[in-house]
This record gives C-alpha cells, sequence and structure tokens, in this order.
C-alpha cells in the first residue's frame, strides 16, 4: 500500500467516523474512537502471537497460549477472551455493546498494570447512541492488516495520528492543547537529532514529540534502547491519550500527571534532549507562590505570563551538554514587560540562546498567534559540535510551509530539510554554512546587543536579493518610459472615444 493508499485509508475512516458522531462533542467523541482504535491494535497484537503459540512449533513448541508470560515476554498486551476484537464485533448490533466494551476495558487494565487508570470507560453511556457505536466497530473493524510492508502497529499508529490530527482541527482552539502539528515536532526532531540520552517533554499532550523521536531513530538505524523517555502532563484525559499513543507503538516512557511549573515529577532529572510545546501566554501560572525559585537563574518572571518561566524550567532540566527546541509565541523573542527583557538579556549573554527560528503563520490548530522556535545548547565548546559561544544563528521561515486548508498550513518535508539542514551546517565542525540574505545569518552576540537583545530573525537576516536578470537600469528605464507614455496615449484614445459614444447619446462632456 503506497502513501496515496493510506492517506484514502484515513480519509476514510475519518470521513466515516466523522458522520457517526452525530451531535457529540469532538471532545468528548475523540476518547471514545481512539480508545477503539487502541482496543483494536492490542486485540490485533494478541491474535497474532495467540495463533504462533497455538501452533506449538519452533520456538513455541510446548507453550500455553493462555500464559500471560508469554505475551510479557514478547512486549505483547495479553486480552482476556471476552475483551478481544471478534468478540466485541460478533456483538456489535446487540443494545448492551457499550456494557461490553467497558468491561473489556476493565479486563484489559486488570491483566496489564502499566494500562491501570487509562482506557476509556465511557461506552454505557445512555447518550450514546449504541447502533452508531456498533455501526463504528464495523468500521474500525474494516482497517486492513498484513500488507506486505507494513505491520498492524504501523498502519494503526498512522491511523491514531492522523485522528489525534482531525481532532485537534475539529476541536479548535481546545484541541491544540494536546496536539502540536507533525511538521513543526518533525522540524525540532531533525534539527535536535536525538539518537540516544534522556529525552524530556514537560507538556507532552498526547506524545507526539516522543512518537517523532522514535521515528527519526528508527529511519537513521539507531537503537530505541539507546533513549530514556520522560514526559509530564497536567491534564489527565490527555495524559490517558499519550499512554495509548506510545502503547501503540511499544514506547518504553515515564510518563507523570500534574502541574510542571507547580510540581516537577521529574526533579533530578538533567536531559540531553528537550522538546517541548509549552502553552503561549498564560498569565494565570501561579507564579506568585514560586517567587523564589531555584530555577529562575536568569531572572524571576513575571506573574503575568509563564514564558519565561517555561524557558528557564526547560533550561533548569538540560543535562551539562544537553540541547533544547522549545516552541513560544513570537511575543517572547522582543517582550519587555515584567522584565522578560532583562531576562532575555541574561540568556543571551550567558550563552545559552543557540539559534532561533521565525515560523510561518497558520501552523496551528489552536492560535493564530504567530509562533517561534528557540533553541538553546547548554554548552556550545563541548566538542561535540563547532565552538559557538558568541555567535546565534537567526533562520527566518515565514514565508514557508504550503496550505493544506483554508485555515492551516504545514512545513514541506523540503522545508524541514532546508531548515534542519541550515543549522546543522551552521552547528558541525565541519559544516559548509553561509549567511543568505532574506533567509538565514550568523550574529555575533554584538550584533544582538546592538539591536538591544531583541531575538526576531528578520531584524538580522535583513532582505532577500532580488535576481539579476542582466539588463542594464538605462535600458530598464528607457522601457519603463515607452510602456508609460504607450498606456497614457490609448487613455487618451479611449477617453476621446468615450466622449464621442456619450456625445452621440445627447449628453455633451467638456
Amino acid at each position: 500500500m503506497d502513501k496515496t493508499q493510506n492517506h484514502e485509508l484515513e480519509k476514510t475512516l475519518w470521513a466515516a467516523a466523522d458522520k457517526l458522531r452525530s451531535n457529540m462533542d469532538a471532545a468528548e467523541y475523540k476518547h471514545i474512537v481512539l480508545g477503539l482504535i487502541f482496543l483494536k491494535y492490542i486485540s490485533d497484537a494478541f491474535s497474532d502471537l495467540h495463533e504462533k503459540l497455538l501452533s506449538g512449533k519452533g520456538e513455541y513448541e510446548g507453550a500455553d497460549p493462555e500464559d500471560i508470560d508469554e505475551y510479557k515476554f514478547k512486549n505483547v498486551f495479553f486480552v482476556p477472551e471476552a475483551a478481544r476484537w471478534q468478540y466485541l464485533q460478533d456483538r456489535a448490533k446487540q443494545p448492551e455493546i457499550g456494557k461490553f466494551i467497558d468491561d473489556a476495558m476493565d479486563a484489559i487494565e486488570k491483566q496489564n498494570t502499566g494500562l491501570k487508570g487509562v482506557l476509556p470507560k465511557e461506552y454505557a453511556k445512555p447518550d450514546l447512541d449504541k447502533r452508531r457505536l456498533g455501526e463504528l466497530i464495523d468500521l474500525i473493524g474494516t482497517i486492513g492488516f498484513n500488507q506486505e510492508g507494513h505491520t498492524a502497529k504501523d498502519l494503526l499508529g498512522r491511523v491514531y495520528e492522523y485522528f489525534l490530527g482531525q481532532f485537534a482541527d475539529a476541536e479548535g482552539k481546545k484541541g491544540g492543547q494536546f496536539y502540536t502539528p507533525q511538521s513543526i515536532v518533525r522540524l525540532l526532531v531533525e534539527m535536535l537529532e536525538p539518537y540516544r540520552g534522556r529525552i524530556y517533554d514537560g507538556c507532552c499532550g498526547s506524545g507526539g514529540m516522543f512518537v517523532q523521536s522514535e521515528k527519526f531513530i528508527e529511519a537513521h538505524e539507531g537503537s530505541l534502547t539507546d533513549v530514556s523517555i520522560f514526559g509530564q502532563e497536567s491534564n489527565p484525559t490527555t495524559l490517558r491519550l499519550c499512554k495509548m499513543n506510545l502503547a501503540i507503538r511499544g514506547i518504553d516512557a515515564k510518563i507523570e500527571l500534574g502541574d510542571t511549573l507547580m510540581n516537577d515529577k521529574h526533579p533530578g532529572l538533567k536531559a540531553d534532549f528537550v522538546l517541548v510545546n509549552p502553552p503561549f501566554n498564560v498569565s494565570d501560572w501561579s507564579g506568585e507562590h514560586l517567587r523564589d525559585d531555584v530555577r529562575w537563574q536568569y531572572g524571576t518572571p513575571p506573574t503575568g505570563n509563564a514564558n519565561y518561566a517555561w524557558l528557564q524550567h526547560f533550561i533548569h532540566k538540560l543535562s551539562p551538554t544537553g540541547t533544547a527546541g522549545i516552541v513560544l509565541a513570537n511575543g517572547s523573542m522582543t517582550s519587555n514587560s515584567g522584565g522578560e527583557g532583562n531576562i532575555r538579556r541574561n540568556l543571551i549573554e550567558a550563552g545559552l540562546v543557540d539559534c532561533m527560528v521565525a515560523l510561518p503563520s497558520q501552523l496551528f490548530y489552536n492560535t493564530m498567534i504567530p509562533a517561534c522556535l528557540w533553541f538553546f545548547a547548554k554548552n556550545k565548546a563541548n566538542g561535540k559540535f563547532r565552538k559557538r559561544k558568541n555567535e546565534i544563528l537567526f533562520i527566518d521561515a515565514r514565508n514557508m510551509g504550503r496550505m493544506i486548508s483554508r485555515r492551516n498550513r504545514e512545513l514541506t518535508e523540503a522545508d524541514i530539510l532546508k531548515i534542519a539542514g541550515t543549522y546543522h551546517a551552521w552547528r558541525n565542525v565541519r559544516g559548509k554554512y553561509g549567511d543568505v540574505a532574506g533567509y538565514c545569518k550568523s550574529a555575533s552576540l554584538e550584533d544582538v546587543a546592538a539591536a538591544n537583545f531583541v531575538l526576531t530573525p528578520g531584524r538580522y537576516v535583513g532582505v532577500a536579493e532580488t535576481e539579476d536578470d542582466g539588463v542594464p537600469f538605462e535600458e530598464k528605464m528607457e522601457k519603463l518610459t515607452k510602456d508609460l507614455a504607450g498606456q497614457f496615449k490609448e487613455s487618451k484614445r479611449l477617453e476621446k472615444l468615450i466622449k464621442k459614444n456619450l456625445k452621440g447619446l445627447g449628453y455633451e462632456i467638456g
């Protein structure tokens, strides 16, 4: 199945599922659908191994197909008989189907302690149309597996990710809280290259940063055993989405529930990579209770905006050689209120700011606020890359991307590779970097100080050079003059013609 067919499958599934949604709110329906997709995946993975154990051939000789340990050994969730997909699909048209599914979710959690409290159990609710629920089960049951070159994990992972994006779009402002658009996540991952070490996302939403990190590692023939994943999420419902999203892909992660700024659940962690999209411009972050926090090494952030609290929290979480990529509102690059300008100056003078990227508009589902990427390096002279302590790279990507709907834009594959490639060429020891007017500029800290420590890329990259067509200026002016003269003569001719025609109708114009 090629990419076009995959996309058509996703679109077909979404169109049908959205039709079944009826009057249910997208935020609520999201968990109904994604819970079933999760159940379908783990049931299929179980069935595949169950059949091998039943065959008793080769390494499965003498195995007990109902022994939970056999499944744990293969990192497969054990699914009790009454929770298996076929059992539920056989009962999809019965009015009690909602209770059957709730019972199935409960049974799976009891057999797999890692899923305790994660799975949705809302299918028996009276306001959920059981006929449509049965249709949804039949629909998800049609997802084709075992296609050449694709596993059930790959296919359902893609469907799950597609549905997350579609639900974020459907929910609008609220939906974006759990979902960072894939092209932004991909750009962060491609720029930071998290091959090995500790990866941290303190606002992990539905887990997109971790999923893209896994894809990056696999694409570069690395090993997931070389990374450890840590996350925190304040919304318990979103946390469940994240855990299901990671479980579908077999990603082992330590994800905790709680307010990251107020109650850091990974206090001793020093991460090699931070990839995060914290909420923009939060005014009620309880900063008044954290005036003397150890994290505010570069200045106490204002109580009315959490942006600089987030920046300093993530710097605090970095290992001595760690790097971070953080999505924030554009205002964070220039703001001076509440002492933010002084904090920004201190971050710059400490040599922490490595790169700034201005993003195109309309990338997000939940906000029209223009956004940027901050990249920090804890030590720019650690030997891993070129020594660049007195430099900051500015990239202006505002004109990149393509519209994918009337409201939303995404960065293309070429855009992502161009931006990441520019950063690597600048950062790497043997990189062949050069400033490009209107796009990128390697500025010294003196340049930044002269610009009053403003970090907007447009202030540094200048204006793109217009392409020289080789025609001398004098010739261009002569042609322009002739064109204008010709237009003037034509307009006078038309004026005379109009007057003549009007006169014939009895109207005289002087």
